[in-house]
């Protein structure tokens, strides 16, 4: 049994169990991949045009009648030429984009406020891009007998199932009238149709968008399903955020060397390297008109301790050996910090003794 142990430890790590991280859950959007209804769009356009048809019905009447008119009364004694016909033409087209406005106004911006409810402003030429794994036959017939083909075709014959029903109630209780119709004039006939069309188109549209609702419910479900992620998937991408620990390392050892390297550039414009003497090295500057005390410009321990004395007799900046001094400087300050205030006394009897051997005044 012992040696199933790591294995069962291995396939449960590989199980997609977790949720999608937010940088899974972006990656995938840039792919164009997000939890999205086809349904959910269609009856929300369909829906919203017999909304609009029902607003701006007395608006299409009226300018349809317009239209009849004045082919009746103004056109047919007009002589038939290419201006006339040209500027008819013009005139009718005019009238039917104003007349179709209200209708296509309606339906563009219902469509567009129903895509970015589901998915946001999302702009993504993934999409686009040819895949030629989709020439997979393979694949493809996978696809054809799939969970997911075989959802969308329930889906399709439940949606016919509902729209064949709302047909059949509102035809079958719209009976009598429609027995009627030979003895009714053009008016009450047109009005009837309309008023018919109206009632179907609008339960036809509520159904589909009711049914578009759980439709979007089950998108988002499965999208969920699609984008999760295993343990070792989570540990593998904040290893890959947090970068590789080898190439961090390197870059850290880079920049300790770059600041190592300005440090020694400093050494040289110290005006005294107070050391332990082997173990320690600090070295010290004072300018009176731009500090208000001392500042450690340099320090280290053994080696770079060493390096900094090196550099110091090189450039000719004065070493002092304080045991205590050098100890406490080290401990207590940072390179570009000023010295302790309780250590103002004794650096500036270390100073005031370098500035006698150098015959400067500070």
């Amino acid at each position: 049994m012992s040696y199933r142990y790591p294995l069962d430890l291995q396939l449960f790590a590989g199980e997609k169990t977790e949720k999608a991280t937010p940088k899974k859950r972006q990656d995938t959007r840039k792919k164009g991949q997000v939890a999205k209804s086809q349904e959910l769009s269609g009856a929300v356009v369909l829906l919203a045009s017999f909304l609009s048809l029902l607003m701006f019905g007395g608006f299409i009447k009226e300018h349809i009648v317009e239209l009849f008119k004045d082919v009746f009364v103004n056109r047919l004694n007009e002589d038939v030429s290419i201006g006339n016909v040209m500027n008819m033409t013009m005139q009718y087209v005019v009238q039917i984009l104003i007349l179709l406005a209200p209708l296509f106004v309606t339906t563009i911006v219902v469509a567009l406020v129903a895509n970015v409810a589901q998915v946001g402003f999302m702009l993504s030429g993934e999409t686009l891009k040819p895949k030629f794994s989709k020439l997979n036959p393979i694949k493809g017939f996978k696809n054809i007998f799939s969970v997911r083909s075989l959802v969308e075709f329930l889906k399709s014959i439940f949606k016919i199932t509902v729209i064949g029903l709302l047909v059949y109630q509102t035809l079958s209780g719209a009976l009598p009238e429609i027995g009627k119709l030979s003895e009714m004039n053009i008016e009450k006939t047109f009005h009837f149709v309309a008023g018919l069309t109206m009632n179907l188109g609008l339960k036809i549209g509520a159904a589909l968008f009711a049914m578009a609702i759980l439709d979007f419910l089950y998108q988002r479900y499965e999208f969920e399903k699609s984008i999760r992620m295993s343990k070792q998937d989570i540990k593998d991408e904040y290893k890959k955020m947090e970068g590789d620990p080898l190439i961090k390392g390197k870059i850290r050892e880079r920049q300790r060397r770059m600041a190592m390297q300005r440090m020694m550039q400093e050494v040289p414009k110290a005006d005294v390297v107070i050391t332990n003497p082997t173990h320690f090295a600090v070295a010290l500057k004072y300018d009176g008109s731009q500090m208000e005390a001392p500042q450690i410009v340099a320090k280290g321990q053994d080696f770079v301790a060493l390096r900094i004395k090196e550099i110091a007799k090189e450039n000719g900046v004065i070493t002092m050996e304080n045991r205590p001094l050098a100890r406490a400087l080290y401990q207590r300050g940072e390179i570009g910090d000023s010295i302790p205030a309780d250590l103002f006394q004794a650096v500036a009897e270390v100073l005031a003794y370098v500035y006698k051997l150098k015959g400067k005044v500070k």
